[in-house]
């Protein structure tokens, strides 16, 4: 974890000059009149990519007409996932901070969201990204985003997770400081769309004398956004509609949890010498400002008879350690409000699993009992599954785990362990049909088949195409297999045999239009030729290449031939310099030392003197 770093506190730096100003200006808390949220139908979204990262983590790579831009939400697939193949299960969305990154959620990247919920029987759901979006429908966009946030989690999301991933309509959300504010507010304008929601360390007012300008100071620290994109000017409409102080009454109904620090130094921040103060002054200003908000908050809740689980600490400042706290202290609360049970089964390893988890201790708990897998058994831990049948008994986790379990069918039973490759790069897991290979560059990928038997003779990792960086597939229409890797592509053939193309031959090779342009599939592999330069043979001719000339084509044909008989790049002509192009009456294309024109059938050479 980052700790002191507070990568989602709303501001830094200079924002600590503004801290003393607000709280004075959140001592005077005002209300204001709801409006109503904007209702309406999205149009669909859909699934460009998915990713399993892991057996039970998977990245989905969301079309969002709203946003008009390719949204990653990632999910931690609920506990009974395998075991239970017909299931459905609660979602609990789990939103970022104002500095969410682009890569990777909070919840996993600094705390310890995907270790906690492993034995949990719900899908959490992670949406990636949203910067400074306060995970809301923007007035206009900025900054080169379009945020519709409120629009994708409410509207065009619900429908991919139930109709791929089993998820019901039993939804809860929870927060931290920004998405903390947006969970309250996000559970009060879509009425009945939240079952639970939860904020820790949230910032509940927005419309307070002078939160529309911290807010605005904190988005352009964040990412240089204009708080009037989002919800226009503080007098407008849009302030009061997001804020969840002026909207409590619209939460009646919705199990409710609340959490802040005081900004006292606690177990988890470094102190500065003085007792009870920490180095992380900043996290201290913004968890003051949230104590604040929150009291008046659950004050106003209690007002209204709107039933509150308020925790408020003693000490704790505006980092992470504190926030994954509350995740696991807010738990039960919401595995009641879900519907699961906040435990997991009995389900101790037996025979063949207590023997390999015994040298596979890293695997922690058992999360599931044994169930059926093609060919043999497996059993789920917190941190892999290990899977047994004819082979023996494995640990199959991580990143191979997650390439492993959608092609488990294809590739069969593990044959043995997860292995260090020999370059010492990477890692590998073989398998009955195939295998898993993996780097924290290229990710884990499966290499079988006759692409795995030509890769591996010419040397697998250490071969000239390095690791594989996608999955195999069948080209549409074509009688081909294809796979990228680190160095080039080896591309399947049915009639033409497995070849790779590398290096700048497979870029002049892309630029041509792969297999669509007239040369067609490869049919050798890249072989060295005079002056340090490279040649590989297509259906529909050959790419040259050379440190001085480049990559350039030479078709199959009468110019080809002319070139040939001058003696290739070793005769009078040497490289091509380009590729063939029309003349008037013709074709022409130029070598180093001369061209070769094309005219009624007839090629004449042309060499420099």
């Amino acid at each position: 974890m980052r700790g002191a770093a507070i990568r989602d506190a709303p501001m830094r730096g200079a924002a600590m000059r503004l801290v003393g100003v607000f709280l004075a200006m959140l001592l005077a808390l005002g209300i204001a009149t709801a409006t109503a949220p904007v209702a309406g139908a999205a149009d669909s979204a859909s699934v460009r990519r998915v990713d399993w990262l892991t057996d039970r983590r998977v990245a989905l790579w969301i079309d969002s007409p709203s946003m008009g831009a390719t949204i990653q939400v990632q999910l931690l697939l609920a506990r009974d996932w395998h075991i239970r193949p017909e299931a459905r299960f609660p979602a609990l969305y789990m939103l970022d901070g104002l500095r969410a990154q682009d890569t990777e959620s909070g919840w996993t990247l600094d705390a310890g969201a995907e270790e906690f919920y492993a034995d949990k029987n719900v899908n959490v759901v992670l949406p990636v990204g949203g910067q400074g979006s306060f995970y809301s429908d923007w007035l206009q966009p900025d900054n080169g985003r379009r945020y519709m946030w409120e629009t994708f989690l409410t509207k065009e999301l619900p429908p991919l997770l139930s109709d791929g991933w089993r998820t019901t309509d039993v939804r809860g959300v929870a927060g931290l400081s920004m998405g903390a504010t947006s969970a309250m507010f996000l559970a009060a304008r879509n009425e009945g769309f939240f079952k639970y929601a939860a904020a820790y360390s949230g910032f509940l007012s927005t419309t307070t004398l002078g939160m529309p300008e911290a807010i605005g100071f904190a988005l352009r620290d964040a990412g240089n956004f204009d708080s009037h994109a989002m919800w226009g000017p503080k007098t407008g409409p849009e302030w009061p509609a997001h804020d969840p102080y002026v909207l409590a009454d619209q939460l009646r109904g919705v199990s409710l949890y609340l959490s802040s620090g005081t900004g006292l130094a606690g177990q988890s921040d470094q102190v500065n010498g003085v007792p009870g103060v920490t180095t992380n002054l900043a996290g201290v200003g913004l968890e003051v400002l949230s104590r604040l908000t929150t009291e008046n908050f659950a004050t106003k809740l209690q007002k209204l008879g709107i039933p509150a689980e308020v925790r408020y600490r003693a000490a704790g400042t505006h980092t992470w350690p504190y926030w994954d706290f509350e995740m696991r202290q807010s738990w039960p609360q919401a595995a009641a409000a879900l519907g699961v049970d906040a435990g997991k089964p009995s389900c101790g390893p037996d025979g063949a699993f207590g023997a390999a988890l015994a040298v596979n201790a890293w695997l922690g708990d058992c999360v599931t009992g044994t169930y059926g897998v093609p060919g043999g058994t497996a059993q789920d831990f917190r941190f892999g599954r290990l899977i047994s049948g004819a082979t023996g008994t494995h640990a199959v986790a991580g990143r191979i785990g997650g390439a492993y379990y959608p092609a488990a069918n294809a590739l069969g039973l593990p044959l043995g362990p997860e292995q260090a490759a020999p370059d010492g790069r990477g890692r590998f897991q073989l398998f009955e049909h195939g295998a898993v290979y993996w780097t924290p560059q290229t990710g884990a990928h499966v290499v079988a088949g006759r692409i795995r038997d030509t890769w591996v003779q010419q040397g697998a990792e250490r071969s000239p195409l390095g690791y594989p960086v996608s999955e195999q597939a069948r080209i549409p229409n074509k009688p081909a297999d294809v796979q990228g890797f680190e160095i080039g592509t080896m591309y399947s053939v049915d009639a033409a045999g497995t070849h790779a193309v590398l290096g700048k031959i497979m870029e002049k090779y892309a630029g041509l239009g792969y297999e669509e342009s007239p040369l067609g599939f490869p049919k050798s592999e890249e072989m060295s030729i005079k002056d340090f330069g490279k040649f590989t043979e297509f259906e529909g001719g050959s790419i040259y290449w050379s440190p001085l000339t480049g990559a350039w084509s030479v078709r199959n044909g009468p110019i080809f031939d002319a070139w040939r008989a001058a003696g290739y790049e070793n005769g009078r002509l040497g490289f091509p310099t380009g590729d063939q192009f029309d003349i008037a009456g013709g074709t022409q294309q130029n070598f180093q030392f001369g061209n070769i024109q094309l005219r009624d059938g007839q090629a004449a050479v042309l060499a420099l003197p």
